[in-house]
Protein backbone atom coordinates (compact mmCIF):
# COMPACT_ATOMS: atom_id res chain seq x y z
CA UNK A 1 0.00 0.00 0.00
CA UNK A 2 1.68 3.26 -0.89
CA UNK A 3 0.66 6.20 1.67
CA UNK A 4 0.15 9.76 0.22
CA UNK A 5 0.41 12.73 2.88
CA UNK A 6 -0.66 14.86 -0.10
CA UNK A 7 -2.86 14.41 -2.17
CA UNK A 8 -1.40 13.59 -5.15
CA UNK A 9 -3.15 13.08 -9.13
CA UNK A 10 -3.91 9.27 -9.71
CA UNK A 11 -5.15 6.85 -12.39
CA UNK A 12 -9.12 6.46 -12.20
CA UNK A 13 -9.81 4.81 -8.45
CA UNK A 14 -12.74 3.12 -6.49
CA UNK A 15 -12.20 5.76 -3.50
CA UNK A 16 -13.40 5.35 0.15
CA UNK A 17 -14.00 8.07 2.85
CA UNK A 18 -14.19 8.06 6.43
CA UNK A 19 -12.04 8.69 9.35
CA UNK A 20 -11.96 4.82 9.98
CA UNK A 21 -11.25 4.66 13.83
CA UNK A 22 -10.25 1.41 14.91
CA UNK A 23 -11.02 -0.05 11.36
CA UNK A 24 -14.23 -1.94 13.45
CA UNK A 25 -16.36 -4.33 11.66
CA UNK A 26 -18.61 -1.77 10.14
CA UNK A 27 -15.35 0.28 9.16
CA UNK A 28 -14.82 -3.25 7.19
CA UNK A 29 -17.80 -3.68 5.34
CA UNK A 30 -16.94 0.09 3.99
CA UNK A 31 -13.44 -0.56 2.92
CA UNK A 32 -14.34 -3.76 1.21
CA UNK A 33 -17.08 -2.80 -0.94
CA UNK A 34 -14.15 -0.37 -2.16
CA UNK A 35 -11.78 -2.91 -2.88
CA UNK A 36 -14.04 -5.30 -4.47
CA UNK A 37 -15.53 -2.45 -6.49
CA UNK A 38 -11.36 -1.95 -7.88
CA UNK A 39 -10.69 -5.80 -8.39
CA UNK A 40 -13.52 -6.07 -10.48
CA UNK A 41 -13.08 -3.41 -12.38
CA UNK A 42 -9.12 -3.24 -13.15
CA UNK A 43 -8.88 -0.40 -10.76
CA UNK A 44 -7.03 1.03 -8.03
CA UNK A 45 -8.72 1.27 -4.61
CA UNK A 46 -7.62 3.96 -2.35
CA UNK A 47 -8.94 5.69 0.93
CA UNK A 48 -8.61 9.38 2.06
CA UNK A 49 -8.93 9.68 5.71
CA UNK A 50 -6.81 12.17 8.30
CA UNK A 51 -4.26 11.77 10.43
CA UNK A 52 -6.57 13.36 13.52
CA UNK A 53 -10.03 13.25 13.61
CA UNK A 54 -11.75 16.61 12.16
CA UNK A 55 -13.36 17.23 15.02
CA UNK A 56 -10.20 17.80 16.92
CA UNK A 57 -9.42 20.72 14.76
CA UNK A 58 -13.06 21.76 14.61
CA UNK A 59 -13.76 22.16 18.40
CA UNK A 60 -10.56 21.89 19.64
CA UNK A 61 -11.17 18.43 21.24
CA UNK A 62 -8.06 16.08 22.75
CA UNK A 63 -7.73 13.16 20.76
CA UNK A 64 -9.27 10.13 22.47
CA UNK A 65 -8.68 7.29 19.81
CA UNK A 66 -9.15 3.58 19.65
CA UNK A 67 -6.06 2.62 18.08
CA UNK A 68 -3.15 4.51 16.89
CA UNK A 69 -2.82 6.43 13.50
CA UNK A 70 0.01 3.81 12.36
CA UNK A 71 -2.42 0.14 13.70
CA UNK A 72 -4.83 2.24 11.74
CA UNK A 73 -3.26 2.15 8.42
CA UNK A 74 -1.77 -1.33 9.20
CA UNK A 75 -5.64 -2.73 8.99
CA UNK A 76 -6.31 -1.01 6.36
CA UNK A 77 -3.46 -1.78 4.38
CA UNK A 78 -4.31 -5.77 5.47
CA UNK A 79 -7.44 -5.22 3.76
CA UNK A 80 -5.77 -5.19 0.38
CA UNK A 81 -6.28 -0.98 -0.04
CA UNK A 82 -3.44 0.05 -2.94
CA UNK A 83 -3.41 3.73 -1.85
CA UNK A 84 -4.09 5.62 1.20
CA UNK A 85 -4.05 9.71 1.48
CA UNK A 86 -3.60 10.60 4.91
CA UNK A 87 -4.14 14.15 5.16
CA UNK A 88 -3.50 17.01 8.07
CA UNK A 89 -7.22 18.16 8.77
CA UNK A 90 -5.94 22.17 8.46
CA UNK A 91 -7.58 24.89 7.76
CA UNK A 92 -7.85 24.91 4.15
CA UNK A 93 -9.56 21.77 4.20
CA UNK A 94 -12.09 23.08 7.03
CA UNK A 95 -13.37 25.72 5.09
CA UNK A 96 -13.20 24.26 1.43
CA UNK A 97 -17.24 23.92 0.54
CA UNK A 98 -18.58 20.55 0.05
CA UNK A 99 -19.16 21.29 -3.77
CA UNK A 100 -15.05 22.38 -3.78
CA UNK A 101 -14.03 19.67 -1.99
CA UNK A 102 -15.99 17.05 -3.88
CA UNK A 103 -15.12 18.76 -7.91
CA UNK A 104 -11.33 20.16 -6.61
CA UNK A 105 -10.00 17.28 -4.25
CA UNK A 106 -12.14 14.08 -4.90
CA UNK A 107 -12.86 14.33 -8.42
CA UNK A 108 -10.04 16.02 -10.28
CA UNK A 109 -7.28 14.70 -8.39
CA UNK A 110 -8.81 11.08 -7.24
CA UNK A 111 -10.73 10.15 -10.75
CA UNK A 112 -13.09 7.95 -8.60
CA UNK A 113 -15.11 6.19 -10.58
CA UNK A 114 -17.21 4.65 -7.77
CA UNK A 115 -17.06 5.75 -4.38
CA UNK A 116 -18.01 4.54 -1.18
CA UNK A 117 -18.68 5.94 2.56
CA UNK A 118 -20.82 4.54 5.28
CA UNK A 119 -24.47 6.10 6.16
CA UNK A 120 -23.38 8.87 8.20
CA UNK A 121 -20.18 10.22 6.31
CA UNK A 122 -20.03 14.10 6.64
CA UNK A 123 -17.45 16.35 4.23
CA UNK A 124 -16.49 20.07 3.54
CA UNK A 125 -17.37 23.17 5.85
CA UNK A 126 -19.98 22.69 8.51
CA UNK A 127 -20.57 19.39 7.39
CA UNK A 128 -22.71 19.99 4.62
CA UNK A 129 -22.03 17.46 2.65
CA UNK A 130 -23.18 13.78 3.22
CA UNK A 131 -24.11 10.85 0.78
CA UNK A 132 -27.55 12.69 -0.05
CA UNK A 133 -24.94 15.40 -2.10
CA UNK A 134 -22.46 12.61 -3.25
CA UNK A 135 -25.80 10.75 -4.33
CA UNK A 136 -26.68 14.03 -6.62
CA UNK A 137 -23.60 14.44 -8.35
CA UNK A 138 -23.19 11.04 -9.46
CA UNK A 139 -24.19 11.48 -13.03
CA UNK A 140 -22.34 15.05 -13.56
CA UNK A 141 -18.80 13.47 -12.31
CA UNK A 142 -19.52 10.07 -13.65
CA UNK A 143 -19.13 8.42 -10.73
CA UNK A 144 -21.26 5.26 -8.65
CA UNK A 145 -22.16 6.26 -5.22
CA UNK A 146 -22.36 3.67 -3.08
CA UNK A 147 -23.73 4.22 0.40
CA UNK A 148 -23.28 1.51 3.14
CA UNK A 149 -26.24 1.41 5.71
CA UNK A 150 -26.16 0.91 9.50
CA UNK A 151 -24.24 -2.72 11.01
CA UNK A 152 -25.39 -4.35 13.85
CA UNK A 153 -24.46 -6.29 16.15
CA UNK A 154 -27.71 -8.21 18.20
CA UNK A 155 -29.35 -4.80 17.89
CA UNK A 156 -26.24 -2.58 18.58
CA UNK A 157 -25.16 0.01 15.58
CA UNK A 158 -21.38 -0.78 15.80
CA UNK A 159 -19.78 2.62 15.72
CA UNK A 160 -16.62 3.78 17.38
CA UNK A 161 -18.51 6.37 19.85
CA UNK A 162 -20.50 3.27 20.74
CA UNK A 163 -16.98 1.06 21.62
CA UNK A 164 -15.37 4.23 22.95
CA UNK A 165 -18.15 4.51 25.51
CA UNK A 166 -17.55 0.48 26.09
CA UNK A 167 -14.26 0.85 26.59
CA UNK A 168 -14.32 3.93 28.87
CA UNK A 169 -16.88 2.08 30.88
CA UNK A 170 -15.06 -1.20 31.11
CA UNK A 171 -17.61 -3.14 29.26
CA UNK A 172 -15.25 -5.22 26.87
CA UNK A 173 -17.32 -8.47 26.74
CA UNK A 174 -19.02 -8.03 23.51
CA UNK A 175 -15.79 -5.85 22.56
CA UNK A 176 -14.67 -8.03 19.73
CA UNK A 177 -17.63 -8.63 18.02
CA UNK A 178 -18.17 -4.64 17.34
CA UNK A 179 -14.06 -4.05 16.85
CA UNK A 180 -13.38 -7.71 15.35
CA UNK A 181 -10.95 -7.98 17.82
CA UNK A 182 -9.74 -6.99 21.89
CA UNK A 183 -9.05 -3.85 23.11
CA UNK A 184 -5.54 -3.33 23.01
CA UNK A 185 -2.38 -0.65 24.22
CA UNK A 186 0.80 -1.02 23.17
CA UNK A 187 3.53 0.85 25.38
CA UNK A 188 7.09 0.47 26.48
CA UNK A 189 7.50 -1.09 30.07
CA UNK A 190 9.40 0.53 32.35
CA UNK A 191 10.75 0.48 36.23
CA UNK A 192 8.20 0.37 38.98
CA UNK A 193 8.60 0.30 43.13
CA UNK A 194 8.86 -3.38 42.55
CA UNK A 195 6.04 -4.09 45.28
CA UNK A 196 4.59 -7.10 43.30
CA UNK A 197 7.85 -8.84 43.42
CA UNK A 198 7.54 -8.76 47.39
CA UNK A 199 4.00 -10.43 47.05
CA UNK A 200 5.57 -13.18 44.16
CA UNK A 201 3.37 -11.55 41.83
CA UNK A 202 5.98 -9.12 39.53
CA UNK A 203 4.44 -6.71 37.10
CA UNK A 204 5.26 -5.46 33.98
CA UNK A 205 4.54 -1.58 34.30
CA UNK A 206 3.53 0.56 31.31
CA UNK A 207 2.18 4.12 30.65
CA UNK A 208 -0.88 4.60 28.97
CA UNK A 209 -0.80 6.03 25.32
CA UNK A 210 -2.16 9.69 26.11
CA UNK A 211 -4.08 9.95 22.94
CA UNK A 212 -6.00 6.19 23.47
CA UNK A 213 -9.43 5.98 24.66
CA UNK A 214 -9.14 6.00 28.15
CA UNK A 215 -10.16 2.10 29.88
CA UNK A 216 -12.32 2.39 33.23
CA UNK A 217 -10.16 1.38 36.12
CA UNK A 218 -10.02 -1.66 37.07
CA UNK A 219 -8.85 -5.32 37.08
CA UNK A 220 -8.91 -7.27 34.04
CA UNK A 221 -8.15 -10.58 32.35
CA UNK A 222 -5.56 -10.90 29.54
CA UNK A 223 -3.02 -11.16 27.40
CA UNK A 224 0.65 -9.76 27.05
CA UNK A 225 2.54 -10.08 23.65
CA UNK A 226 6.44 -9.48 24.18
CA UNK A 227 8.91 -11.34 21.94
CA UNK A 228 6.30 -12.31 19.91
CA UNK A 229 4.11 -14.67 21.90
CA UNK A 230 0.99 -14.06 24.08
CA UNK A 231 1.22 -14.67 27.62
CA UNK A 232 -2.04 -14.73 29.64
CA UNK A 233 -2.23 -11.80 32.22
CA UNK A 234 -3.62 -10.04 34.62
CA UNK A 235 -3.89 -6.45 34.60
CA UNK A 236 -4.89 -3.54 36.69
CA UNK A 237 -5.30 -0.02 35.11
CA UNK A 238 -5.61 2.65 37.80
CA UNK A 239 -3.83 4.74 40.68
CA UNK A 240 -2.58 1.14 43.05
CA UNK A 241 -4.31 3.00 45.87
CA UNK A 242 -2.79 0.38 48.45
CA UNK A 243 0.43 0.74 48.02
CA UNK A 244 0.21 4.35 46.31
CA UNK A 245 -0.52 7.93 47.40
CA UNK A 246 -0.64 9.39 44.18
CA UNK A 247 -3.50 10.01 41.79
CA UNK A 248 -1.01 8.89 38.63
CA UNK A 249 -2.58 6.52 36.74
CA UNK A 250 -0.58 2.96 35.31
CA UNK A 251 -0.71 -0.48 33.86
CA UNK A 252 0.35 -3.40 35.78
CA UNK A 253 0.11 -6.42 34.10
CA UNK A 254 1.21 -9.93 35.81
CA UNK A 255 2.00 -11.98 32.96
CA UNK A 256 1.27 -16.05 34.47
CA UNK A 257 3.10 -17.54 32.28
CA UNK A 258 6.59 -15.82 31.63
CA UNK A 259 9.82 -15.37 34.16
CA UNK A 260 11.89 -13.30 32.22
CA UNK A 261 13.00 -9.35 31.98
CA UNK A 262 10.42 -7.27 29.86
CA UNK A 263 12.02 -3.99 30.94
CA UNK A 264 12.27 -1.64 28.39
CA UNK A 265 10.75 -3.77 25.51
CA UNK A 266 7.74 -2.44 23.63
CA UNK A 267 4.28 -5.37 24.43
CA UNK A 268 0.92 -5.00 23.34
CA UNK A 269 -1.39 -5.47 26.33
CA UNK A 270 -4.95 -6.99 25.36
CA UNK A 271 -7.91 -6.41 27.38
CA UNK A 272 -10.23 -9.62 27.36
CA UNK A 273 -12.60 -9.07 30.60
CA UNK A 274 -13.14 -6.71 33.65
CA UNK A 275 -12.75 -8.78 36.62
CA UNK A 276 -13.01 -5.69 39.26
CA UNK A 277 -13.04 -2.47 40.29
CA UNK A 278 -9.90 -1.59 41.60
CA UNK A 279 -9.92 -0.98 45.69
CA UNK A 280 -7.64 -0.24 48.43
CA UNK A 281 -6.86 -3.45 50.93
CA UNK A 282 -6.36 -2.70 54.47
CA UNK A 283 -2.88 -4.38 54.18
CA UNK A 284 -0.49 -5.98 51.68
CA UNK A 285 -1.62 -9.97 52.80
CA UNK A 286 -5.04 -8.36 51.59
CA UNK A 287 -4.03 -7.30 48.66
CA UNK A 288 -1.78 -10.65 48.03
CA UNK A 289 -4.88 -13.13 48.81
CA UNK A 290 -7.16 -10.88 46.35
CA UNK A 291 -4.58 -11.23 43.33
CA UNK A 292 -4.57 -14.98 44.07
CA UNK A 293 -8.07 -15.14 43.44
CA UNK A 294 -7.84 -12.73 40.08
CA UNK A 295 -5.54 -15.41 39.05
CA UNK A 296 -7.43 -17.82 39.39
CA UNK A 297 -10.56 -15.93 37.89
CA UNK A 298 -8.66 -14.46 34.52
CA UNK A 299 -7.69 -18.58 34.06
CA UNK A 300 -11.04 -19.48 33.89
CA UNK A 301 -12.18 -16.41 31.50
CA UNK A 302 -9.01 -16.67 28.87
Amino acid sequence: MRVFRQIEETLPTSLCLGFFDGVHEGHKVVIKNAVNLAHQNNLKSAVLTFVDHPLCYLQNRTPSYIVTCEDRLQMIESMGVDYIFLLEFDEEIADLMAYDYLKEVLIEMLHPRFITTGFNHRFGANRQGDADMLKAYQDIFRYKFFEIPPITYKNTLISSTKIRQLISEGKLENIKNLLGCDFYIKSKVKKGNRIGRTLSYPTANLDYPKDIVKLARGVYAGYVEADGKNHRAVINYGIRPTVSNTKDMLVEAYLLDYSGDLYNKNVKVTFKEKIRDEKKFASLVDLKSQIEKDVETANKII
